[in-house]
């Protein structure tokens, strides 16, 4: 799935996304991890990898987004 950096906290490595239709999904230390990033920006395109549904998104992966 894809979506866009919307902040970034490079102290806690945590942040939020914006998924295409514009809801905001937040991600933790250990998804941002998983991704092998060192820092985010916003506005970034980014991949992610998520459980769950709808009103209960949990990313597990936040990696950049490449062709």
């Amino acid at each position: 799935m894809q979506a866009t950096a919307y902040t970034y906290d490079p102290e806690s490595r945590s942040g939020q996304v914006l998924l295409d239709d514009g809801t905001p999904v937040p991600f933790d230390a250990a998804a941002f991890d998983a991704g092998g990033l060192r820092l985010l920006r916003p506005g970034q395109r980014v991949r992610i990898e998520v459980v769950g549904a709808e009103d209960a998104l949990r990313i597990t992966l936040v990696t950049l987004q490449t062709l």
